[in-house]
């Protein structure tokens, strides 16, 4: 009799379908993180920082874009600006550098700040449509050749370039502030000195605005140099330090984007004045701005154009409120009005936002002259 030995069957082995998950979960991540790079490391094109190199070590190189000569250039050049020393003035003094289409209405006022203090300023001014009438011996002598400017075109930008290099030629200059006609000074000549000179930080307006009025006047022309998340918007009026004023110059890859691609009323509306110094600084050096302006425009009418203060506005109230402003704030225009305020830290210290102020009209003269030694009091 055969005996019949009954059939082994053998377990059914269990799928490990964690570490399936946990591998898809991981390549799920690495696609991500290559298509859509971190924001702290979408520029380490332009930096050989330790970071920028953990990150580039383990990025997959299939796909990367090749940079064109004229972006290797520009990363090598502004890379060195930012690193190298910069010689050290016996005398440092601050540029001041006026943007204006003619006359400075507030020479006297000026005159009456600067008195005292020769030899720790510079006084620039470029006059776009006539040649300006001086009223104030320190202003006589010290316009610069001048070309036509236009609100909104890059030509703007280029009469503050013109400013800078006027400037840098004198190699004590070691702030570089921009100011308009309208402008007045909110301080004594000391307290904006020692502000201005005692940081490494330059003073330009920065932020991110997704309205129509921020990233809504990117051109997608401006792309790969340029892409939308880098876009920003800020106001024209900065305080720069030399370093920054040498990259400003240098700089023309970006320059050439706004120019093309940047102009008002084809479509987006673009203002180049508005977007080319914020979008460059946020791209090539973002820790090395403040994302305000030192300069205080009232926007409160929500109009093109910020509000102007007659004779009557000028009082002691007004001018000390200006002053003692310590945040700063920014709107966005999309519908959401998104209000973001900080506070102003100077070397890590919360101090008064503003040195200056516009716009003030012509009239206004008499009534700031009057009371600038109070306002101007600490």
């Amino acid at each position: 009799m055969t005996v019949m030995m009954p059939q082994r069957h053998r377990a059914t082995a269990k799928k490990p379908m964690w570490i399936i998950v946990l591998l898809s979960m991981v390549c799920i991540v690495l696609i991500g993180a290559y298509v859509f790079p971190p924001r702290r490391f979408s520029k380490c094109y332009l930096s050989a920082s330790s970071v920028c190199t953990n990150f580039k070590d383990w990025l997959p190189s299939m796909g990367r874009r090749e940079r064109t000569d004229e972006e290797i250039i520009s990363s090598v050049v502004i890379r060195d600006i930012l690193s190298m020393p910069m010689p050290v003035s016996k005398n440092p003094k601050i540029a001041l550098m006026f943007l204006t289409p003619g006359s400075l209405p507030f020479e006297k006022l000026w005159e009456k700040f600067l008195q005292g203090h020769e030899g720790r300023y510079s006084i620039y001014v470029h006059a776009s449509r006539e040649k300006p009438v001086h009223t104030s011996s320190l202003f006589a002598g010290r316009d610069i050749h001048s070309d036509a400017v236009v609100w909104g075109l890059i030509s703007m930008v280029d009469a503050e370039k013109r400013l800078l290099a006027n400037a840098l030629e004198d190699v004590d200059n070691q702030v570089f502030v921009l100011l308009s006609d309208s402008c007045v000074p909110l301080h004594s000549f000391d307290f904006v000195y020692n502000y201005l000179m005692g940081t490494n930080v330059s003073f330009v307006d920065c932020f991110k605005d997704p309205g129509p009025h921020g990233s809504g006047r990117y051109s997608p022309e401006m792309y790969p140099e340029i892409d939308e998340r880098d876009f920003r918007k800020g106001a024209q009026w900065f305080a720069v330090t030399r370093r920054h004023a040498l990259m400003i110059l240098a700089d023309s890859l970006y320059y050439k984007k706004f120019k093309l691609y940047c102009k008002p009323a084809e479509g987006r509306n673009c203002i180049a004045d508005e977007h080319y110094l914020p979008t460059l600084f946020n791209m090539v050096d973002p820790g090395g701005i403040s994302n305000w302006s030192v300069t205080n425009v009232d926007w409160s009418e929500g109009k093109w154009h910020p509000r102007s203060y007659s004779a009557d506005d000028v009082t002691y109230d007004l001018l000390k409120n200006i002053t003692a402003i310590d945040e700063n704030f920014h709107v966005t225009s999309d519908d959401k009005k998104l209000v973001m305020q900080k506070p102003c830290l100077w070397n890590g210290s919360k101090r008064p936002c503003y040195l200056f102020a516009r716009k003030f009209n012509p009239e206004a003269l008499d009534n700031l002259l009057k009371l600038f030694t109070s306002y101007t009091s600490v």
